[in-house]
């Protein structure tokens, strides 16, 4: 299985890591042609606007639509459930990929100064609860069609969803010793294959 890492900005060593610790080959993509041949795609959290800027002038975002449109594999967290979503509340200087069916809001909880940590319970990754970590998140103002909502914090945001192939989460996972939020991705590219 070869899972391709957004690469441009951002959290993308973290994950990396943590697909390489699950046993399958994660790639670092630059580059359009490095999007060839993957199985999944990582978008990393990180600075969405400066992602977003990036993936257009190193000509990735339109390859990325039509990979997600093809049904690929894309889980995005925190930047990347922000450039997954087709539309975004507070859009300044961010063009999202538009691919999932959600509406999010950018820096949900405020500065950096803000970011915190919650225990969320997440059905679909079994009964213990996964250590959230959200460092200027977004969160999911709203869902339509198709999109399933995996988690939600104690006042009910929601912080997690799953539209097919597609998965988001307003945290990162990739910045704890959990990695069954990663594996539970690599059951949905598993589906596919």
């Amino acid at each position: 299985m070869k899972i391709g890492v957004l690469a441009v900005q951002g959290a993308f060593a973290e994950h990396v890591a943590v697909l390489c610790k699950l046993g399958v080959e994660a790639v670092p993509i630059r580059l359009p042609r490095q999007l060839e041949d993957l199985d999944g795609l990582v978008i990393p959290g990180g600075e969405s606007s400066s992602i977003s800027r990036l993936m257009l002038d190193y000509n990735l975002a339109s390859q990325i639509k039509n990979l997600a449109r093809n049904d690929l594999p894309i889980f995005g967290t925190c930047a990347g459930m922000i450039l997954l979503a087709n539309e975004i509340s507070d859009r300044e200087n961010v063009e999202p990929l538009g691919v999932m069916k959600i509406r999010v809001r950018r820096n949900a909880f405020g500065r950096q100064t803000e970011s915190f940590e919650a225990e969320l319970a997440i059905p679909v990754l079994g009964e213990k609860l996964f250590p959230g970590v959200f460092i200027r998140a977004p969160l999911i103002e709203q869902v339509n069609g198709d999109v399933e909502i995996l988690a939600r914090l104690a006042d009910g945001t929601t912080v997690a969803a799953r539209q097919g192939k597609l998965l988001a989460a307003a945290f990162h996972p990739e910045l704890t010793d959990d990695s069954r939020f990663h594996q539970f991705f690599l059951e949905i590219v598993a589906e596919g294959r």
